[in-house]
This record gives C-alpha cells, structure tokens and sequence, in this order.
C-alpha cells in the first residue's frame, strides 16, 4: 500500500505529527467510537487547514447535496440512530453530527470532502469500514447518471504538483514511508510488510499474519524462479522482508527505494540476519536500473509510478531481465472504466495518502507491459485477503491508539489514518478494488 499528505498546503513529511491531545466529546453528544473524537474548532489549521476550516459554498449547491446526499443513506438504510442508540443488526451507521458542514462539504468537494468531513469529526460510526463497504457497493448509485456524465464540471482534477518526475516521485514516497517507521511499526506485523497477504483461511487472525505474508511472498518468488544463485532485481524495498527471504533462499538481491527511512531500517534487518554478502539495498529510482537480471519482482509498487509513466516503468522492467528470465508482480486493481474517471481526479487517497499515484486497471497492465515486449502468462487474484490484512491493520493501530499518540501523531491524523484503512478494506471487500499476482515473461511464449 502505499503516502498521506499530510496538509494541502504543507507537504513536509512530519507535518502532521503533533502531541495534541484529542479534545473530549460532550456528553451524550455522539456514540462511542473506536477513534479519537475531534471538533472542528481544535484542530490546528496550520497542518489540517481543509480540515479545520469548512470550504466556501453556495447555498443551493449544499442544498441540492444534502439532498442527495440524505436520499442515498436513506435508501442504503445507513442513517444514523439517536445519539447513544444501538447500532442495527442488519446495516452499519453512519451518525452526522453537524449535517450543515457534512453537506457543505460534500457539496464543495464531493468524497475528498466527505473524508474532510470525518477528519473533523463532523459524521462518525461505530462500523466505520462497513458504512464505506456499503457504500463502495452501491457507488455507481449515489451520485444521479446526468451528473456522473458532468464529473469533468464539478470534480477537482489532480495537482501538477503530484507528477511522478523524479523529484516528483521521491517527494511522494518519502511522504508516505518516512512519516515514521515507528508508526508502521504500530500496526504492522513483526515482518513489517505492506502489502496483501495470502491466509490459508478465513477469519484471519492478527497472529497468522506473520506466516500469511512469508506464503505471498515465496508464491512470488516461486513464480519469478529464484533459487541459488539467482540475480534478483526487488523494485520497492519496504523494509526488507522478500530480500531476506530471497537471500535465504540463495540468491543474489539488489532492491531499489527511495524511501531513506526504509533503506536505513531495511540495511539493519539484513545484516541482523547476516546476509549484507547478499542483499544491496540502493536508494534508486526504477528509471535508473542498472544491470540485468534472471528474475524482478515488484509488489504493490505500480501504484505509485503514475498513468503517466507506465509505459516507463514496463520498460524499466524489460530492459532489467535477462534473456528468459522473469518478472513477478503484485499488483492492485480496478476496474478499467473506473480508472479512467479516477485517473483526471484528485480524490481524498490521492490527497492525503498516495499523491501521484493511481492504482490500475487488468487491461492497462495488460496493454502497457505488452508494448514493452511482456507477455502475462500467470494471473491470480485473490482480494478477499486484502480485505482481511486490512482488517488486521486497521484493528491493531486502533488496539495501539495510545502508542500512536505517543510518537505524536494527533487525533486529525489518526482519524484520517483509520478512514484510510477502513477506506481501503471496503474497496476490497465490495469487490471494487482486487490484488493480483502475476507473471510476465519476454514475448509470447506460454
């Protein structure tokens, strides 16, 4: 997964950190939540200014959202019960605690601001991920057909600031992987992997977890061939945990990020393990690969590279490999229509977590690595079990709200943190977003 602007207007990497302390609810005000209540009133406006300031709106246009807006959670059957009610046992609620800055925003700013809105604690629910499941199943019903076919009018498209150039691109990762190792720490699992992983059953337990990521990361590497000896290309570090295991298996790693935070822990992890003979961790850019390879593998990096240098990154990927050697990646995706409506518009994750990146779709993986000479001849995917990992991420930061808090992440970022996650577990879960692993090889041939 992978960067949360942390302030539309302050794109330093520790922006947000701050040892605020969550102000309290008023009593009987709002239903428990799992997350830090927030007023608007006490957020800091110098890193959260779209937060803490309601944007400017036109009366009809806020109206005209409320609208639509009350309409949508009342047929989905997500209206909130009376403050201190019993959530319902057939649908999640969502409870709105100031319904004129809820549509307000909404109206101004469509979803980024409906996740404005909860990062001024403006609506909560004690079922955060399910509201937004339901939502995300019933996406193509919120918004009416007639202005669904005038997005371009209303729909902010995308900063030039957030461009993949290379400066573009090491600003956006660092901003991301190096708010904190600490704070990935808090919710990740002792391999610290950041991506899907593979359980052998359902519900997935926070313990299994561990073995869950080491079964998707030998299925990669036994999909790229990596053994003894291998000379193997990882484009995206993380923090180290599919070199570690390539080298133990034998192989040769060299593994590229641009991430410093990653790299200085990543280094540390390997030669713990003793195996800094056989691991090079380089802080690189995929356009400036050097050598060639029998295997690359690259996982949950494509999302970050942007539409726009896609046909850059496959051709990276062919350049780097060896005659017959093999390219294994693991990849989100979405549905090829929607990424072409999400690829002009600046939305809440393109904002505050991934600026510049765009997640793809199965026929833009298919058509840009066929123009650089790829042929996929394995594809698998398996998005139920993203749905579980992020479950399993998401409960843990909250078990470790207290932690959070002490690295000096405030209650803003914390809300904002939690609807990512949520947020992303509902994609998967509706179905809207999948996970794929897959292989290509150079050419043709089966």
């Amino acid at each position: 997964m992978t960067r949360p602007a942390l302030a539309s207007q302050d794109r330093s990497p520790h922006a947000a950190r701050t040892a605020r302390t969550p102000s309290q609810p008023t009593q009987g005000s709002r239903p428990p939540t799992t997350v830090p209540a927030v007023r608007r009133a006490d957020v800091d406006a110098a890193r959260w200014p779209d937060v803490a300031r309601l944007p400017p709106t036109a009366r009809a246009r806020t109206a005209v959202a409320g609208h639509l807006v009350e309409r949508a959670l009342a047929k989905l059957n997500l209206t909130g019960p009376a403050a201190g009610a019993r959530p319902s046992a057939v649908r999640p609620r969502l409870v709105i605690h100031d319904p004129d800055a809820f549509h307000g925003r909404i109206g101004r700013h469509g979803l980024i601001g409906f996740g404005e809105s909860y990062m001024a604690g403006e609506w909560d629910s004690e079922d955060l991920a399910g509201v937004l499941t339901v939502l995300a199943g019933h996406v193509d019903e919120l918004v009416p057909a007639p202005l669904r076919r005038l997005r371009g009018r209303w729909a902010p498209t995308r900063p030039a600031a957030d461009r993949n150039t290379r400066s573009g691109a090491r600003d956006n990762i660092q901003a991301h992987y190096d708010l904190s190792n600490d704070l990935f720490s808090a919710f990740l699992d002792p391999t610290l992997t950041y991506s899907s992983a593979l359980f052998p059953a359902f519900p997935a337990r926070f313990e299994s977890l561990p073995s869950a990521q080491h079964a998707k990361i030998d299925r990669l590497l036994d999909l790229a061939d990596v053994g003894e000896g291998t000379r193997l290309l990882e484009i995206g570090t993380g923090w180290g945990e599919l070199a570690l295991r390539a080298a133990a298996r034998g192989a040769r790693v060299t593994t590229l990020t641009l991430s410093a935070e990653q790299a200085d822990l990543a280094r540390k992890r390997i030669a713990a393990a003793g195996l800094s003979d056989r691991v090079e961790v380089q802080l690189r850019d995929y356009r400036d690969i050097q050598g060639r390879y029998d295997a690359v593998i690259s996982v949950e990096m494509i999302e970050a590279v942007g539409a726009e240098y896609w046909p850059t990154y496959f051709t990276a990927l062919r350049r780097a490999l060896a005659p017959g050697g093999r390219i294994a990646l693991q990849a989100i995706t979405m549905g090829h229509q929607r990424m072409l409506h999400t690829s002009a518009t600046h939305t809440f994750i393109s904002k505050y977590v991934f600026p510049g990146g765009l997640i793809p779709s199965r026929q833009a993986i298919a058509e840009h690595s066929a123009a650089a000479g790829l042929a996929t001849v394995a594809d698998h995917g398996f998005g139920e079990h993203y749905a579980e990992t992020l479950r399993l991420w998401r409960e843990r930061f909250t078990a470790r709200r207290d932690h959070v808090t002490t690295l000096g992440f405030d209650a803003v970022f914390q809300r904002m943190w939690e609807f990512y996650l949520a947020y992303s577990e509902a994609g998967f879960r509706s179905r809207y977003l999948d996970v794929r692993q897959l292989l290509l090889t150079e050419g043709t041939r089966p």
